[in-house]
């Protein structure tokens, strides 16, 4: 299973999560303050919702993955073509321990290649701050370009 994942920031997560359930003609797989998730067969897509942000904006992109080691491959692959990585192993972002890699695209686009080992607490610290955004990958100490995990 692979599927891409689309982080939006948003003004009003409720609005955002009926919006979309009909869009998508799917509930969220997961809701918490300020965050929800959706798991969509059809197109196959994870949809992250971060309410916070410049709204209507793209917080960060990926490639959800079975398996930490379909992670460790990209992140092999990513590397051998140069690009420069950051590594997160049991990592507790947005509500869900995982194992990911970032690295940033054209224009400073993060993107995230990741798997999700466990969900986690509704604990705000969990995984998001004070303002409702994601935690920052800071492995390298380089602030990414937008708020990103999920």
């Amino acid at each position: 299973m692979s599927r891409v994942q689309l982080a939006l920031n948003v003004s009003d997560l409720d609005e955002a999560v009926t919006f979309y359930s009909t869009l998508f003609g799917v509930g969220p797989a997961k809701v918490r303050p300020g965050y929800a998730n959706f798991a969509v067969a059809d197109p196959p897509l994870k949809l992250v919702l971060i309410e916070g942000g410049a709204p209507g904006t793209v917080n960060h992109l990926g490639i959800e993955v079975a398996s930490t080691d379909e992670v460790t491959a990209a992140t092999t692959a990513l590397a051998a073509a140069g690009l420069a990585t950051d590594v997160e192993a049991g990592t507790t972002c947005c509500y869900a321990v995982q194992d990911k890699v970032w690295v940033d695209g054209p224009d400073r686009v993060r993107w995230e290649v990741y798997t999700v080992l466990a969900d986690a607490d509704a604990d705000p610290a969990a995984g998001l701050d004070g303002d409702g955004a994601c935690c920052a990958p800071s492995a390298a100490g380089r602030p990414p370009a937008t708020p990103a995990c999920c």
